[in-house]
């Protein structure tokens, strides 16, 4: 793998990128316009054979695959959601708990099985994939906050134990397809207007000419907020074309772009003040006008070839560049410490991969088998800076230089899996992967007072998995699996040290995990599916909060950690026209060994014991959600989700609790066909609709108390969306 020049090209792919999505919805609407509305396939050109993807990487149906794999189709809109947040499209999928933070400079805090629990902003312990290219960065840290919803077909959610087969901190895995170019052009522009001056707009169009599908789509959203100094604005683009070369041969390009230019930061309340009024912002958030702004662009392009009937190559290669700047609130006080980094962050990173994977299919002792061999390697260079985030006595505005470093990553993986139909009721999935990650940090923040930093880590795994099917019947399936897994720390979680001195904390162990589970798929009617599973993940090392004090946190090695629960859930047509998903969990997270912690900072020696089998914070011990739809496309459509989540705790020594809620949303929508071509969807949605009060998230240990984010009360939204 030859990083600096995967590195090279990105570079100018860049420019690329940048022209591309200058005006994005200008660009999308002005391109729907200008595609042929007769464009037609060549019949002369050869297509690859309909394979079916998903999450196991191989050509199996989810059905057959030993392992809890749930499969949602993506259409936000359908139940009059705007499309602007990852969990609209997650109702009735168990396992998965995305809770919406009413707060767009953290994103979405997601968390699967209790894993990503602890991630104060963006998505930690769980891998984020966006058309089959990492949306994780080597070190872990990922997001979703890119994800177009527009544009997509499917969301795909793996969890247990063959999640281990994607390497670092696949604590679970999240998968979002965009969808292909339609035989039929089809032009879609949406708007959508609501409670908390939150607006919508977006264009999706999507077709073939000749040889080539297309998928563009680009919106923006606009919105006060729920609560006080929480107004955002955002753009979000992706480009999917599709280019059949003949001869089996197809190459995918997926360009991305998301911006965030204006993001306020309202940060956590204490349980005082969400009791005094929820919709409030902490003083210290207007007083430094704490806020974040973030663009990133990524190309990425892959290649399949059918070698021969048995055998199938691809290969893929990404780039990426994310810049981000934030501002907390960390008072100058603080900030006299001359190891203190300042209180404005702004990594800039650049990032990308390959990953070359071949395919052999054939017959083995009377049954199939299917072999997948694969290679990868991604690598991370990001630019980290820091600031005083005063200059005087005015404050939240970018002062000195505090902190100057490079903060790289390289991760270079080798995969294999073997799948084997031995017998007609029985087969058996076998995995193995092995991980070589390398953190290198660069000082360039030297002064008499603030040694040099510099130095590297290297982390090793191998990660086996094997999974058992039988089948009773055509309908049924039950499986057993297990796997071993690991994350590393990381670089958000190496940044600081929890003793105050100088350093990286390179001392942090990955956290290592052996999981089990079994499990039961029954095709109860042709229409309905049965999915249950009972599993259990043991880690050891697991990395825990330290001390979280003024929006900076450092972390931990503890001893051992159980999860462990049960998983339900039913989808669907119950009946014509009426559909259900449903999804249930009851999870028990506990710390196995008790620890100390810090509740102060500087923190040399711990002093504040937490106790064995006390709850891991931010996990509740029961929830689900509910949708049920009816409607068949024209016409009239109706809807209700229900969604419940128990309570948590929020910090290690549970001095506190969020309370559990349960939540009711009901829509409703009407098709006009205009014409043969044309229609007219309208439609109307309220959340909340008992208009309960409820914390929405917590921020798990969070060292001035203000652990809660709380949701909104009832609120309104309506849109339109006209295809053509």
């Amino acid at each position: 793998m030859t990083y600096v020049a995967l590195n090279a090209a990105g570079r100018g792919y860049q420019a690329t990128l940048r022209s591309l999505t200058k005006t994005p919805l200008a660009a999308a609407l002005a391109l729907s316009a200008a595609l042929p509305v007769h464009a037609q396939t060549n019949a002369a050109q050869t297509t690859l054979p309909a394979i079916e993807v998903n999450a196991s990487r191989l050509d199996i149906p989810p059905f057959d695959v030993p392992a809890a794999l749930s499969v949602v189709q993506v259409d936000p809109g359908n139940a009059g959601r705007p499309g602007v947040n990852f969990s609209e499209v997650l109702a009735g999928v168990p396992g998965i708990l995305a809770r919406d933070r009413q707060n767009y400079a953290q994103d979405e805090q997601i968390s699967i099985r209790g894993f990503g629990s602890r991630a104060t902003f963006g998505v930690r312990s769980i891998r984020v994939y966006m058309d089959g290219m990492p949306a994780t960065l080597p070190d872990g840290q990922g997001q979703v906050s890119q994800f177009n919803l527009d544009s997509a077909d499917r969301v795909e959610v793996l969890r247990g134990p063959f999640s281990v087969l994607y390497g670092n901190a696949a604590g679970g895995v999240v998968q979002l397809y965009s969808a292909d170019g339609t035989t039929v052009p089809q032009t879609t522009l949406g708007v959508y207007g609501g409670s908390y001056d939150s607006f919508r707009f977006s264009a999706d169009t999507r077709g073939i000419i000749g040889p080539v599908d297309y998928n563009i789509a680009a919106s923006e959203f606009l919105s006060g907020g729920y609560r006080e100094h929480s107004r955002v604005r955002r753009e979000s683009d992706n480009a999917k074309f599709g280019i059949d070369l003949g001869e089996q041969r197809k190459l995918t390009v997926v360009l991305n772009r998301f911006s965030q230019p204006e993001a306020q930061d309202p940060l956590g309340l204490t349980r005082a003040q969400v009791d005094q009024n929820p919709r409030q912002a902490t003083a210290v958030a207007t007083q430094y006008n704490t806020r974040k702004s973030a663009e990133q662009n990524q190309l990425g392009l892959i290649y399949e070839q059918a070698l021969s009937h048995a055998d199938e190559l691809r290969a893929m290669v990404y780039y990426g560049q994310r810049d981000i700047t934030q501002y907390l609130s960390i008072p100058p006080s603080v900030q006299a410490n001359p190891l203190q980094s300042g209180g404005v962050v702004s990594p800039e990173t650049h990032y990308g991969g390959a990953d070359l994977r071949w395919t052999h299919r054939g017959e083995l002792g009377g049954g199939d088998y299917e072999t997948v061999l694969g290679a990868s390697g991604d690598y991370q260079i990001q630019h980290r800076t820091g600031y005083e985030n005063f200059v005087g006595s005015t404050l939240g505005v970018m002062g000195a230089l505090r902190r100057n470093e490079d903060d790289n990553v390289d991760n270079v993986a080798q995969y294999a899996q073997f799948y084997w139909h031995f017998t007609p009721r029985w087969s058996v999935l076998l995995g193995l992967r092995h991980d070589e990650v390398r953190f290198t940090e660069h000082d360039f923040y030297i002064t008499p007072s603030n040694p040099d930093d510099s130095g590297h880590v290297n982390y090793s795994a191998t990660t086996p998995v094997l999974g058992l099917q039988y089948r009773p019947s055509d309908d049924l399936r039950l499986y057993a699996s297990v796997g071993n897994g690991f994350e590393t720390p990381s670089y958000d979680e190496l940044g600081y040290r929890s003793d105050g001195q100088a350093g990286l904390a390179f001392n942090l162990k990955p956290a290592r995990s052996h999981n089990d589970e079994v499990g039961a798929k029954w095709q109860i009617t042709r229409g309905i599916e049965l999915d249950a599973a009972a599993f259990r993940a043991d880690t050891h090392d697991e990395l825990t909060v330290a001390t979280n004090i003024n929006g900076r946190a450092t972390y931990q090695n503890v001893g051992h950690t159980r999860r462990q629960g049960v998983e339900l859930s039913a989808t669907g047509e119950l009946a014509p026209d009426w559909r259900l998903s449903v999804g249930y969990t009851h999870l028990k997270a506990r710390f196995l060994d008790g620890f100390l912690t810090c509740t102060t900072t500087p923190c040399p020696v711990p002093t504040t014991p937490v106790a064995a089998d006390s709850r891991i914070p931010g996990v509740p011990e029961d929830y689900g959600s509910l949708r049920l739809e009816h409607g068949n496309g024209s016409g009239w459509r109706e809807g209700v989700t229900v969604t419940g989540v128990g309570s948590v705790t929020v910090n290690d020594i549970d001095t506190q609790r969020a309370a559990g809620y349960g939540l009711i949303d009901v829509d409703a929508g009407y098709t006009f066909n205009l014409s043969d071509t044309t229609r007219l969807d309208l439609s109307a949605r309220v959340n909340n609709l008992a208009n309960r009060r409820y914390i929405g998230s917590v921020i798990v240990n969070d060292g001035n108390g203000r652990y809660f984010e709380p949701g909104p009360d009832r609120s309104m939204m309506f849109g339109a969306r006209l295809r053509f």
